[in-house]
């Protein structure tokens, strides 16, 4: 990195990566990031993207809940979690934050406050369209009841990686993808239950719309305000 993005107080740099980024791009660019933001030179960000179709493995994936019939390129993530997809129609946020500093309602060096605040942050995002997204117990990321069939699914996942108090990884909405591609692997290593989108509830929400509702929602969760930040690729 050049330079430093220099940051107004209780502000956040706010990015959108054009097109689809390459999941190893994207991990070059959130540690280069992570480093500068540790040691001052950068300022705390929130990265939007989409990712072409990946497979990714967080320090817990199992070899066996890989199927992956479309041999889609597969990584190491180095996040926390197990296995999870990324592809086009999903909204993937990364959130790189100094952690030795309050946030809003979110202590200085908690973690767990800082993953509660995440699951807020996509529990309101998706109270924007009518949808009510909730925690459960023992299972990680936001879950949705379908209206239809009464299953309980998965609309949106959580995985993060605090190296030294900086955060990286994040959060992904499914908005509008093909959810036949979760089937090529145990999504998160939950049998159990099924993966869902806005579209598949029967919502024509747009990757702009959730967007908006992404960066209004964010300053009632973590306190900084958004502004608009300079993309720098990997």
């Amino acid at each position: 990195m050049e330079g430093k993005r220099a940051m107004t107080e209780n502000k956040i740099l706010w990015e959108m990566a054009p097109g689809r980024v390459p999941y190893p791009d994207a991990l070059a660019c959130m540690e280069r990031d992570a480093r500068a933001i540790r040691a001052g030179d950068a300022g705390e960000r929130v990265w939007l993207l989409e990712h072409p179709p990946t497979y990714t493995a967080g320090t817990s994936a199992r070899p066996e809940d890989l199927f992956n019939p479309a041999g889609y390129p597969t990584w190491p993530a180095g996040r926390g979690g197990q296995w999870t997809y990324h592809g086009p129609g999903q909204r993937v946020c990364y959130v790189m934050l100094d952690l030795t500093q309050p946030h809003g309602p979110v202590p200085a060096r908690d973690v767990r406050a800082y993953v509660h605040a995440l699951e807020e942050w996509l529990i309101r995002t998706l109270g924007r369209f009518g949808v009510t997204g909730e925690r459960r117990e023992g299972r990680v990321g936001v879950w949705v009841v379908d209206p239809k069939s009464g299953r309980e699914e998965k609309i949106a996942a959580i995985g993060v990686r605090v190296s030294r108090w900086v955060s990286w990884h994040g959060v992904a909405i499914n908005v509008d993808h093909a959810l036949s591609d979760f089937e090529g692997i145990v999504p998160c290593g939950i049998r159990e239950y099924g993966v869902t989108s806005l579209r598949r509830l029967g919502l024509d929400v747009t990757m702009a719309d959730v967007d908006r509702a992404l960066r209004d929602c964010w300053t009632e969760c973590f306190g900084s305000v958004p502004v608009e930040g300079e993309y720098l690729e990997a």
